[in-house]
Parts: C-alpha cells; structure tokens; sequence
C-alpha cells in the first residue's frame, strides 16, 4: 500500500504541459508548445541553391526570410509530399546567446494535448550506432505512443548555426 500511496503522488506532482501534436507519415510526434510561435498553411517556399536536402527552402513570414525544414526528408531521406493539410510549424530555438527562427513542415497538424511530466517516459535506448537524442521522451496517448521531439536535438549544433545564417544572409 505504501509504494501506491508514494507513486499517485509522484504522479500528482508532475507538472502539466502542452504538446502540439502532428503527423508525419502516418505517426504522431509532439512538440512542446513553448517552441511554437505558429502555425501557418503549406505556402510557397523559395528553395536555396547549394543547402541540404533536408532544407526545403525559405518562405517571407511578415517580411521576415524565415528557413523551412522539410522533417519527413530529414527522418527518412524521401521528400514531403504537399497536401491540403500540409502545415508549416514556426519554432524558436536559442543556440547560445543567437535566436534562430525556422519553420518545419508537417503533413497534418493534430492538437494540442495536456500531458503530466510524470506519465512521458525516456526516450529509448536503440544502441550505439541508432541517435535517438532527438526524442525527448514517449507518452502513451489513446493506447498509440506519441513520440515527443526535442526540437534542439533534431539537427546539430553546426546545422542550426547554418539555418540561422541562411536567415541573416537573405534578410
């Protein structure tokens, strides 16, 4: 009785945050809101000559030349196909004292979830030659798994530092 007690508190003490959920070849993955300043529709994106594939281009947000990374080719080498729900995620991440804006493309965009700290396991261990460092944890939706993203983790140090001076270059 006392392991009960000490688990449902342990619960209870996880802090609730929000995820916005979407699919990407028929998976779900989460991004934590606090990433998030919107999400626009699928719209023309301007490619860049001599960037990675997995650089889909860059659109004009307000007038601001914001990056645009194509996530599906990022995990699975194969290209994004555009559809009617295709959305654009513009995220912000920090990368020391620098704020790099950038969008990333997703087929559909689901919801927002509430989900408690306490319910998200670890991202798993899939051995030495598998990163896994880009999931930041699994959380059991509906009896699916939602595979949560550390956004940070989903390019290198070096990749980021070059999407960030793509948007000082052309603004």
């Amino acid at each position: 009785m006392q392991q009960t007690i000490a688990k449902d508190t342990e619960q209870m003490d996880g802090i609730v945050r929000q995820y916005l959920t979407f699919m990407l070849v028929d998976k779900t993955y989460g991004l934590d809101i606090l990433n998030i300043k919107e999400i626009i529709e699928y719209g023309e994106v301007t490619e860049v000559p001599m960037t990675p594939d997995f650089i889909a281009g860059v659109i004009n947000l307000r007038g601001s030349v914001v990056p645009v990374i194509d996530l599906i080719q990022r995990f699975t080498n194969q290209p994004m196909q555009v559809t009617k729900r295709t959305s654009i995620v513009i995220l912000e991440v920090e990368d020391d004292d620098l704020k790099i804006e950038f969008g990333v493309t997703v087929d559909k965009v689901n919801q927002v979830l509430d989900i408690n700290t306490a319910e998200i396991e670890p991202a798993p261990t899939l051995g030495n030659q598998i990163n896994a460092s880009f999931i930041s944890g699994m959380a059991k939706i509906q009896d699916k798994l939602l595979i949560i993203l550390n956004i940070e983790k989903v390019m290198t140090i070096d990749e980021l530092s070059m999407v960030g001076s793509i948007q000082q270059t052309l603004e």
